[in-house]
This record gives C-alpha cells, structure tokens and sequence, in this order.
C-alpha cells in the first residue's frame, strides 16, 4: 500500500476484501458497507489464525479512529462496538456523504498487514413531486405531466401508473455535485373514463421503498343520452294505448339543458313533454316517427333517439254461432323491435288454437242438425197392406170382403206391434 514499506505482495479473494500474507499463517477479513445518509455503518476488522497482534482502524485521510479499544480522533458519532484479539468492530451513526470513502484496517504484525473497507452513501429523493399541464381536461385532449426526483444519490429511475396500468415516461438526468435530480415526462391523451382516476409517480431507489405521489385527473366531457320507454313495460305500442318515454342524461358538468323534439316533422299538439318525461296518453297512427332527446353542458351537445311505430289495436276472436256458416279469424301477429320474440309466438299459438276450437264445435253442431232431419223424416204414419183392394167398395163391408184373398187370407194380413 502507499506510504508503507516493506509490506509484500498480497492476493485479493474476489468474495471478500482480504488480504493474505504468505508465509506467517494470518490474515484480515472486512465487508464494503453501504448505508442510507443518517443511518448507521458498521465497520468491523477480523483477524483469522490471531497472534495477538495490534489492529487499528484509520479513516479515508488515515487519522487513526481506534487503537486497539482506544479512539484517537475526537468523533463521537464513532462508537466501539467489539474488541478482542480476533476483532475490532466500529459504529459511525448519523452518517453523511463527507463520510464516504474508505477506512483501513491494520494488524501491527512483522511485516504489518492492511486492508480496506469502502462505505457508500446513498441519498434518497429530497422531493417527488407532480406537475400537471392543465388542472382540468377535455374528453380527447393530450396533457403532460412532469414527475420530479431531486438531490438524489444514485441517480433514481421513475415509474409511471395510471391506475393499475404501468405508462411510458421518458427521464432526463441533472447532476449537481455529487447529487442527481431526475425529470419524468408523461404524455396522456384523456378520456371520459379516466375522469377520477389517480396517475402515480413511484420510485425506484436502493435507498428507499414505496416512495410515490399521484394526482387524480379531471376530465370534462359532454353528455352521454340514454331514452327508456317507462309504458308500456313490454309487448308492442298499439293504437289506443298510452305512451311514456324517459331521457336521461349524464356529463360533466351535469347537464343542465335538455329537451325533447320530433325529427324531420312538428311535435304533435297532444304530446305532453314534462322535463325528463314524454308522453302521449292515446297513441294514433299519425304520431309514428323518430322522437330525440337532447341534452348539453359547457364542453357538447349529444341525443338519443326512439322510433315510435304504432300498431292496431289486438283483434278479438268472435264466439261459435250455430248458422251454417262460421269463419275463423286467426289474427297475425306484428313484432315490434320493442316486443320480443316469446310475445309474438305465444300471440299466434293463441289464436290457432282458438280458430281450431271454433271449428271443432261448428263441426258438432252441423252434425246434431243432420240427425236431427234424419230422424224427423222416419217419424209418421205406418202403412199396411190390409186396405190393399178396398179403395173401390162401396162402404166399409164390401171393402172388408173384397180385401185380397177375402176371409179366407185374413188372418195372414194381421201385422202385429210389439
């Protein structure tokens, strides 16, 4: 080492800062520290295969801190931890950049041994700190934000979030000294959705952890219109029926103008329109047509539209008659983009089922009729053979006698009911 003579050539271990006398059998054996500013580095010189010989701790401009257990330099912040033949363990608290470098370790042998510790310093960001281009933004704007780190040692690598999604930055670095300041630029294009979310700056820095700052953006946007049809609840819009429409709308700011209009024609004259609320209390087929809601704010206009189709009125089925002829309505079933599939199919299954009722009982009743004539004509007067011959007599005696086949056949012309 320099200003020492007759020390000989030494080996370094690359895992430890040991220097190895060849020859007497000792060694010495130290750690490089490395330390946050303000904490506390501890400095220890170990003696492997000790003789008992002196060891002594110098500091970077070789002022000797400790001799033995004896300290030298008037520095109270270095405190004696251990000392025995085998070691010699110091404290240095509330440590500061002027400390750095390196402190020796010397074993007062023949010839004397030495070796070196080295303690780093590391400084962590004084402030991290957030500036914004613009306090509040509009929907679809670019802003920049700028992210600062100052008088930091190493220099510190920044981070940015914008919620739980890790952005690009791009970092510049400014030494001043021994201390470094780092500037991040992020670049946002804005958007509803990100109105209330939190950009994060954290940093990534040996000397400290979950060191971040946020801001939470605010952005403006127009409306955002919605229309919901309050009545009818489901099925189709018929003639005859009451109608009642909601707008909402939601911006920032609160949308404070809103009104309802009839596209491409003029707002029927029974149409009433209360705020929000639309409604039309007896639907006619001359209200079809295209009805919007508008709504603005300071930063747009925006609307939402409803297509009014109004159909008949439903069709009622006519009950069985018992004349000779019977038709069967099967009304059709009209599906409006407002009623669903389900309503429209159970609609016809309706009326089919009706028309086939119809038929079934006409059926039944023309038959009765027919069996009714049927038995009517075979209902009457029952003629016999017994007058056969006495349309010509005289009275009722000669035609008795000339009754074919006389007495002597009268017993074969008896018919007999039972």
């Amino acid at each position: 080492m320099k200003g020492q003579c007759g020390i000989l050539p030494r080996r370094r271990d690359p895992r430890w800062n040991v220097v190895i006398r060849s020859g007497d059998g000792q060694n010495l054996v130290t750690e490089d520290v490395t330390v946050v500013e303000g904490d506390v580095a501890t400095i220890s010189c170990r003696v492997k295969n000790s003789d008992d010989s002196v060891i002594q701790l110098l500091n970077p401009n070789r002022q000797t801190i400790y001799f033995r257990d004896f300290r030298p330099l008037k520095d109270s912040r270095f405190q004696l931890v251990n000392f025995s033949n085998s070691e010699l363990r110091v404290s240095l608290t509330n440590v500061s950049i002027s400390d750095e470098g390196r402190y020796f370790c010397q074993l007062y042998t023949d010839p004397p041994q030495e070796i070196y510790t080295t303690i780093t310093v590391l400084v962590p960001p004084r402030n991290l700190v957030i500036d914004i281009e613009k306090e509040t933004a509009v929907e679809g704007e670019e802003i920049e934000l700028n992210c600062t780190a100052m008088a930091s040692r190493p220099a510190t690598t920044i981070r940015w979030f914008k919620g739980n999604k890790e952005l690009t930055g791009k970092s510049e670095v400014e030494r001043w000294s021994d201390m470094y300041t780092v500037t991040s630029q992020l670049l946002l294009r804005v958007g509803r959705e990100d109105d209330g979310v939190p950009v994060i700056c954290l940093v990534d820095h040996p000397a400290v952890k979950d060191l971040q700052t946020q801001r939470y953006l605010e952005v403006m946007y127009k409306p955002q219109v919605r229309v919901s049809q309050n009545y009818p609840l489901q099925g189709l819009t018929r003639e005859g029926e009451p109608l009642e429409l909601t707008c909402t709308a939601f911006g920032k700011p609160q949308p404070t103008d809103m009104r309802w209009l009839r596209v491409d024609d003029e707002m029927p004259q029974h149409v009433v329109v209360s705020g929000s609320n639309l409604l039309i209390s007896n639907l006619n087929k001359t209200d079809n047509g295209t009805y919007r809601c508008e709504a603005s704010n300071a930063v747009g206009k925006s609307h939402a539209d409803y297509m009014l189709f109004v159909y008949d009125p439903p069709t009622t089925i006519p009950p069985p008659t018992t004349t000779t002829t019977t038709t069967t309505t099967i009304p059709t079933t009209i599906t409006d983009s407002r009623a669903g599939e389900e309503g429209a199919i159970r609609s016809v299954d309706h009326a089919v089922v009706g028309g086939v009722v119809a038929v079934v009982v006409f059926a039944m009743l023309c038959l009765l009729i027919i069996l009714g004539r049927y038995f009517a004509r075979h209902k009457g007067t029952y003629f016999t053979h017994e007058a056969k011959g006495a349309d010509d007599a005289a009275d009722a005696d000669t035609a008795i006698i000339n009754a074919e086949g006389g007495q002597n056949n009268s017993e074969e012309k008896k018919e007999y009911f039972i």
